[in-house]
């Protein structure tokens, strides 16, 4: 045990041994409408996900928004909710199984789609509308992370999710 404790910080965020899955799919066809949920879908460097409106569009820091399951089910259970559509909080992925904070500044694998974490996914006023009063609060380091496209292709549910190292 002491010779982990003794590893340089560096070298424990460079090992992610979990593997987690993609459990759900948004795009947002058109500005402030719902999501709408797909079982997979194309993604380019240049263009993000295909069929979202954001598509080309958006800062290449923001090509996608990610969501880690296990913190809506924190987020909906602090709103009473018990049956929940991840689409109502408006990320595009919803990652189960591997802590997303921990691929921030990291490249990481999805499906055949090479994504680069570039920052944290803060809530919004619109939670309060979509989750009702308290939402934004009930969102505050819950809300995911953002990344970019770093080697496009397609993703699907199930695939899964996984630290890139050495690639």
């Amino acid at each position: 045990m002491k010779a982990e404790i003794d590893k340089p910080i560096n070298s424990l965020i460079s090992t992610l041994p979990q593997v987690g899955s993609l459990e759900w799919i948004g795009i947002r066809p058109e500005r402030k409408k719902p999501l709408k949920n797909v079982l997979e879908l194309n993604v380019s460097v240049d263009g993000g996900l295909e069929g979202d409106h954001f598509a080309g569009k958006y800062s290449l820091k923001r090509q996608v928004t990610l969501i880690q399951y296990e913190h809506l089910e924190a987020v909906f259970s602090i709103m009473g909710v018990s049956d929940f559509d991840p689409g109502i909080v408006r990320r595009n992925l919803v990652i189960k199984g591997v802590n997303l904070f921990a691929l921030r500044d990291q490249k990481f694998r999805i499906g055949e789609v090479v994504f680069e974490g570039t920052g944290y996914c803060h809530p919004c006023s619109r939670m309060e509308e979509n989750l009702g009063p308290g939402g934004y609060n009930a969102m505050r380091g819950h809300g995911g992370i953002t990344a970019h496209v770093v080697s496009g292709g397609r993703i699907k549910i199930g695939d899964e999710v996984r630290l890139v190292v050495n690639e």
